[in-house]
């Protein structure tokens, strides 16, 4: 159930140990220019070095009222100032200790009693304590905060914070996914929480604490001295700086401005990666999948018809090969292949058949031409789309292109805004299955962006969720009823996993990562 913090601290650095990046250096341990070749010299083995400051390159600015959805910056974020109550390894469903040490599942499913860490501080010195881990997950079940695993949170009724180091939660029926809400809900400061909403104090208990920031140009990050974790950080600084454009980024790690950058293009990662000094990061467990999403009120696409000739119309294997330099598979229902969910003869249901869908675009009548959206701040989006609007006119359906810039698009997806078609990625199908059906914007059975409504989802979904285990046999197979809904509803039409990838310099180390794409860098250090 549970094992030493660590043996945990160890594992994550085993994993993490030159398979991640985060930046150039400045600074006392960064100030040498070494040659290339030096750098290519420095393996994976290299013996820890204290101090310097990372500088990272992304594509976003941290948008403070969206620090609970996963978007934009947010997950440099997170993992760089909060912590959580638990953490899964990115290749398994089997919670570990963070911030709690133990914990007990009452065999009804009904109940878990938590025993927290005695040692953890927030970044201002405050002692984190019972009623902090209460605060953080009643904030996460504010609907103010479009947390997307708020309905689980908001099914804990009873808090017992009686003990400091000690917390009891009640739940209002078995929840399948409880443990993905502890791995994900970052232990929040009640005293700063006005200022974490006007992104002027980000508090935690993580390795780094927030000093700064220049909205749309950088964050910055220095070392947290009394962290829990002996000796760690290494790093004394990590700097986030925002830059937009993709060949901007591209320029500035070539040029050692940055380390890493996080939003450049698959091909671009790849013939990097060839170069000597650089290598490419593949976030292991950590999947995205794309999807072409579908606002079933556009009179066009209510007819389900219409929709099943959009899944039969779309290349997968082209999208995957050709955006994604192959770093992925085609998918026909969301769960990757290591997911208890993953079902492969329901993923060949829609195989592409240009026939079957001129086919079906008979049966409904030619449509008029749809809104094909999508997120310019990334270049593969762009890319997809516009495979996808040429497989599309194969078949008969004309769509026009609607780039949106990142905020535009991420405010379209919460709000249930876009007109027509979208394309874009999800991710939470790496967690326990039923996640991603109560909790995500996209897939909600109750409320999602498609505005989708099916009582035969919702009692699937829930049927799913509400189960005291998450991967037995049992919840198997609730998982297959999900899946036979999506494929008979096709408000979203999936196109495939594609790996979440980056690209930096050789000269760092020992960094790793969440299921939720957070940058960790407690073990992280320059060669």
């Amino acid at each position: 159930m549970s094992s030493p913090p660590g043996a945990l601290r160890r594992r994550i650095f085993l994993r993490g140990a030159g398979a991640a990046a985060l930046a150039f250096a400045t600074g006392a341990s960064a100030a040498c220019t070494s040659a290339v070749h030096e750098l290519d010299a420095a393996g994976d083995d290299a013996t820890p070095v204290r101090g310097g400051t990372l500088k990272v390159g992304t594509p976003w600015d941290i948008v403070p009222a969206n620090i609970l959805t996963n978007t934009a910056t947010t997950p440099a974020v997170i993992g760089l100032v909060y912590e959580s109550l638990i953490r899964y390894p990115n290749d398994r469903l089997e919670p570990q200790p963070l911030l709690a040490k133990s914990w007990n599942l009452a065999p009804d499913g009904l109940s878990l009693a938590l025993e927290l860490r005695d040692d953890v501080t927030f970044h201002s010195g405050r002692p984190f304590t019972s009623a902090d881990v209460e605060f953080a997950l009643r904030t996460y079940a504010d609907p103010k905060w479009s947390a997307q695993l708020k309905s689980t949170a908001a099914a804990i009724t009873e808090y017992d914070t009686s003990a400091p180091h000690r917390i009891a939660l009640k739940f209002a029926h078995p929840l399948g996914n409880i443990f993905d809400l502890l791995d994900t809900a970052p232990m929040l400061d009640r005293e700063t929480i006005g200022q974490l909403a006007t992104g002027d104090a980000f508090v935690g208990t993580g390795p780094f604490r927030f000093v700064d920031r220049i909205p749309n140009s950088r964050l910055v990050f220095e070392r947290n001295e009394h962290y829990w974790v002996p000796e760690r950080p290494y790093l004394d600084r990590v700097q986030l700086s925002i830059i937009p454009d993709s060949q901007a980024q591209l320029n500035a790690l070539r040029s050692g401005q940055v380390g890493l950058a996080h939003g450049l293009n698959p091909r671009d990662i790849e013939n990097l990666a060839a170069r000597p000094g650089f290598k490419s990061i593949t976030y292991d467990g950590a999947e995205l999948q794309m999807y072409v999403g579908v606002n079933v009120r556009n009179p066009a696409l209510a007819d389900v018809r219409l929709r099943q000739a959009i899944a039969y119309a779309l290349d997968r294997e082209r999208i995957i090969e050709e955006v994604f330099r192959g770093a992925g598979y085609p998918l026909n229902v969301p769960w990757p292949r290591n997911s208890p969910a993953y079902d492969e003869a329901r993923n060949t249901r829609y195989a592409r058949d240009l026939g079957k869908a001129r086919e079906l675009v008979a049966q409904v009548g030619k449509p008029p031409q749809i809104p094909l959206s999508y997120n310019t701040s990334t270049p593969s989006h762009g890319a997809t789309a516009q495979i996808v609007q040429a497989n599309l006119a194969d078949a008969g359906i004309d769509v026009t292109l609607d780039p949106n810039d990142d905020g535009t698009a991420v405010k379209k997806l919460i709000g249930g805004q876009y007109p027509g078609l979208w394309v874009t990625d999800h991710s939470w199908a790496q967690f326990v299955p039923s996640t991603l059906t109560v909790s995500a914007y996209p897939f909600n059975a109750h409320k999602n962006a498609s505005h989708y409504e099916s009582a035969a989802y919702v009692a699937a979904a829930d049927a799913a969720w509400r189960r005291s285990g998450g991967t037995d046999g049992a919840a198997v197979s609730a998982y297959r009823a999900v899946s036979d809904q999506l494929l008979d509803g096709l408000f979203l039409i999936e196109i495939g996993v594609r790996f979440n990838q980056a690209a930096a310099s050789k000269r760092l180390h020992g960094v790793s990562w969440t299921k939720r794409r957070e940058t960790v860098l407690t073990e992280a250090f320059l060669s």
